[in-house]
């Protein structure tokens, strides 16, 4: 007899999983989806599910996905609940890209063929949208538009394993701390992946009870989520060109250039001008995939300046897949080796 059966459609954003749950998720009680998220962080049985489907056997330590649940309102396609093994994020700019693929590739939003197809999404951190650009009725590229970012705090002193060190703080949907590893004499490739890993866990640990983690207005979007860990690779002809892996929760690692990072990326480089007005920012990953991203609009937010960044990728489906847990298996819902 099987207890429990999950359906999921998995997708990969530049290299980063997004496992879209679609049958077999109770109903998560709240009128908006940031009211659901605390719901979720509080219920039993949805942490149950969380951690089957992103814990080994049939998940690992990196595993990233949603849940489908009502919009806010009429305004938006759907909304859904971003989890990982630890919990539940704020914002997921990979997983929006991700989202906005399936939403094309299921009819769930009907798409012009030959032009672009806003696909608005309500999650955690507000409205988010993925535009879909489609040529030959095949998707070939989705924009996500972000939440307004901006900057929290600027050469932020942190002691660490590897020395003194200077940080940034910004939002782009869920707060991040950038840090050059030049300074502690790391690049960001594979070979450094250990000690980046441990770097990025290490300054989130030190950084996140101070008030540099509070969110200005919503505690329930305070907390470090994310270390950026980048280089800089000078310019191309259209502007920036950077590198980085994102450590997020505790010690997940980010395979894609990190959706909701480079949102909060972008906000640091447009206020201190390396990243003008009609530039591109060309973010790259550990493992070489590629975002880009710009600034579309100016505005004030939290009583400070602040951007909307658009943020460009692509998602690609890796599997369908229909889960289940067997009252009798020993290991439950799983376990996680990190």
């Amino acid at each position: 007899m099987v207890a429990l059966t999950i359906a999921a459609t998995d997708y990969h954003t530049a290299g980063e999983p997004f496992r879209i749950v679609t049958e077999g998720v109770p109903a998560i009680a709240g009128a908006t989806v940031r009211e659901r998220r605390e719901t979720a962080r509080a219920d039993e049985e949805l942490n149950r599910i969380r951690t089957l489907l992103g814990y080994e056997p049939r998940g690992h330590a990196d595993m990233y996905g949603g849940f489908l649940v009502p919009p806010d309102d009429a305004g938006a396609a759907f909304g859904v609940l971003f989890w990982h093994k630890d919990g539940y994020s704020t914002a997921c700019g990979h997983g929006t890209i991700a989202l906005g693929v399936w939403a094309a590739d299921t009819g769930r939003i009907l798409c012009d063929p030959d032009g672009l197809t806003d696909v608005p999404i309500d999650v955690p951190s507000g409205r988010v949208t993925a535009r879909v650009r489609q040529s030959g009725g095949r998707t070939v590229a989705v924009t996500f538009r972000s939440v307004p970012s901006y900057v929290l705090a600027r050469r932020v002193g942190l002691s660490t394993s590897r020395g003194d060190v200077m940080v940034d703080v910004s939002y782009g949907g869920a707060i991040y701390v950038s840090l050059d590893v030049s300074s502690v004499g790391l690049r960001v490739t594979p070979d450094c992946y250990a000690p980046l890993l441990d770097l990025g866990r290490e300054v989130r640990r030190t950084l996140n009870g101070t008030p540099h983690a509070r969110h200005p207005s919503d505690p329930r979007l305070s907390g470090v989520y994310g270390t950026i860990l980048f280089e800089d690779l000078g310019r191309t002809t259209t502007g920036p060109h950077q590198r980085n892996v994102t450590v997020f929760a505790d010690g997940a690692v980010d395979r894609s250039p990190c959706g909701s990072g480079t949102a909060a990326r972008v906000a640091l480089l447009a206020e201190d001008g390396g990243l003008g007005a009609g530039e591109t920012l060309t973010h790259e990953s550990i493992v070489g995939t590629t975002f880009t991203a710009r600034v579309v609009e100016h505005l004030s937010v939290e009583g400070r300046s602040g951007v909307v960044p658009e943020i460009e990728g692509m998602a690609y489906p890796t599997g369908e897949h229909r889960f289940v847990l067997d009252p009798d298996d020993p290991l439950g819902s799983g376990f996680v080796l990190r």
